[in-house]
């Protein structure tokens, strides 16, 4: 097919592949904006990715991209990073925004728009430089800036100066503000401690979870388990190659003097048993049939449509639960024919509450329209490499991430099918079937 013809229209959908991704070390919030910015980060993971490649830039249909929080200069930071790239004046690129899914929306653009017939070949992933997320003006200091602006005469001005109060300069964190819900007032901290107590899970358990997922990391460190990753430079030189957040001498016993953070002082959920504040980016390649043969690509799996479930926002960690279930329904499958699973852990109560849920006949009656429980997911199968509680949840990169990952994984362990899935803020959870070629 010719590139970006118009006529690119199928009634029968087509296969895809995911050809190829990688993605940078994920970077740990220094307390300060970090040393990259989101255009950085992201092209630290697409650059590498395009050089190993039979082809060029240009000869992609399109590059999607999520991101949650672009800078002033970042405005469709798909564009931006199409352009960097070195994918000329004509590669279009638009970006997505899905909350903590934006990563895994982007790639489900593609994954759609390839299987129509409307593109052969699209760069989809996710980016987000936490570090960096803005503070922002109170209302009042915008006003008060608008009537000063206004001003014109000195005395008009000394009126002006003499409204100014000091509380109009504490600033907005736009992290924080972002990361509570305006619909039910509760930020995702609190809403994990819901999903704690709807399932009786108790602070030693979530300590235990996390735990496990930084060992878990460690040990895919070691052996060498992680090769999607791309060093990454800073502008000293000094090169950045590993997932940072990593704690390899984490104990219950430590994380367990930690106090509450978002329900203080009777809440479960702290700090060491959430999701880190990282930065980084993830980039894949996403193929139709006549591209892979065009090339001579080797894809390392198969992509499916991503399916999306709606739920109360108050208990929004509980998406994946729902997003499952309709993956399962829509490609006719049981719990059983998954053989690795990845769920991304914004809180360890919350992947906890989805194992649980799903194995709950009440929950799965009532909440996700079945007749019976949808069955167990063996922990052995879910998140083997660690998670974001150990290696951190840029928001934008998350879903492209665990995408990728859930691939290399497959194909290490010869295995045939998986699931990766997210809980989104908000209220909706997301889902894709990741299958072996």
């Amino acid at each position: 097919m010719p590139k970006n013809s118009k006529s690119k229209t199928s009634s029968q959908a087509r296969p895809v592949y995911l050809v190829d991704g990688a993605r940078t070390p994920f970077l740990k919030a220094p307390g300060a904006p970090g040393l990259f910015s989101a255009t950085q980060l992201a092209l630290g993971a697409t650059k590498p990715l395009m050089l190993r490649q039979p082809f060029e830039a240009s000869d992609l249909d399109e590059v999607i991209y999520g991101c949650m929080m672009p800078s002033e200069d970042e405005a469709n930071i798909a564009r931006v990073i199409a352009l960097r790239m070195g994918g000329g004046d004509k590669l279009t690129a638009f970006t997505v925004q899905r909350n903590c899914a934006s990563g895994m929306q982007a790639i489900d653009n593609a994954v759609r728009n390839i299987s129509h017939g409307y593109a052969d070949m699209i760069m989809a992933g996710g980016v987000d430089a936490m570090s960096r997320a803005p503070l922002l003006l109170r209302q009042d200091m915008v006003h008060w800036l608008a009537n000063w602006n206004k001003a014109k005469s000195a005395g008009a001005k000394i009126k002006a100066l003499g409204k100014l109060k000091g509380r109009y300069f504490a600033p907005i964190i736009a992290l924080l503000r972002g990361l509570t819900d305006p619909v039910v007032g509760l930020n995702m901290g609190q809403t994990a401690e819901n999903l704690a107590y709807k399932f009786n899970i108790s602070r030693e358990q979530m300590d235990e979870y996390a735990v496990q997922s930084h060992l878990r990391l460690v040990a895919a460190m070691e052996a060498g388990s992680l090769e999607e990753i791309e060093a990454i430079y800073d502008d000293s030189g000094k090169m950045f190659d590993a997932d940072d957040g990593v704690r390899p001498d984490s104990s219950v016993e430590k994380i367990a003097k930690l106090k509450p953070f978002f329900d203080k002082p009777y809440g479960k959920v702290t700090p060491a048993n959430s999701s880190q504040i990282t930065d980084g980016a993830t980039s894949l390649i996403v193929a139709s049939e006549d591209a892979v043969k065009k090339y001579k690509l080797s894809p390392i799996a198969k992509l499916s449509p991503a399916q999306w479930a709606g739920l109360d926002p108050a208990q929004m960690g509980l998406g994946p639960a729902h997003a499952i279930v309709e993956t399962l329904k829509f490609h006719h499958l049981i719990m059983e024919n998954i053989d690795y699973w990845e769920i991304n852990e914004a809180f360890a109560a919350q992947v906890q509450a989805c194992v649980l849920a799903l194995n709950d006949t009440e929950y799965c009656k009532n909440e996700l329209g079945l007749l019976k429980e949808a069955g167990k997911i063996p922990m052995d199968k879910l998140n083997v490499d660690g998670g974001a509680i150990a290696l951190g949840h840029p928001v934008g990169s998350s879903g492209a991430r665990i995408v990728l990952h859930l691939a290399h994984v497959l194909k290490r362990e010869n295995a045939k099918k998986g699931i990766a899935s997210l809980c989104i803020g908000g209220g909706q959870g997301g889902s894709m079937l990741v299958e072996a070629v």
